[in-house]
């Protein structure tokens, strides 16, 4: 007697998490330029307003870390709005007439990706 055929389902989860997770940097022509935490995320959601106008100004979106030193954050947004704040980030050009620009460092669904970069890893 013949065994019965195999099946097989195939699933596919398409980004099933609420929220990206972002490390940027921010980097000015000039040196010297220091910014808040309160002052980064001003300048995000002016980008954002800027690009996108008033309702997408207001997505959900926190600064997990920041840091003064480095003008580096790792940055929480719901994953609808990751291509609208991605976007704004790229095209601001500007802050208080000082030119700017972001660098995306990190992306990924998982914040637990962002404790690591696997290209500085050194083994022992």
């Amino acid at each position: 007697m013949p065994a019965p055929a195999a099946t097989y389902e195939r699933i596919v989860y398409k980004n099933p998490s609420e929220h990206h997770y972002m490390k940027v940097c921010l980097e000015f022509q000039e040196h010297g330029v220091g910014l808040t935490a309160a002052q980064f995320k001003q300048l995000l959601i002016s980008a954002l307003k800027d690009l996108f106008g008033e309702v997408d100004a207001a997505l959900p979106l926190d600064i997990l870390t920041y840091e003064e030193k480095t003008l580096s954050a790792i940055l929480r947004i719901c994953s609808s709005g990751l291509v609208r704040l991605w976007s704004s980030l790229t095209l601001l050009g500007s802050y208080k007439g000082k030119k700017c620009a972001f660098r995306v460092i990190q992306v990924s669904p998982f914040l637990l990706a962002l404790s690591g970069n696997s290209r500085e890893l050194v083994l022992d």
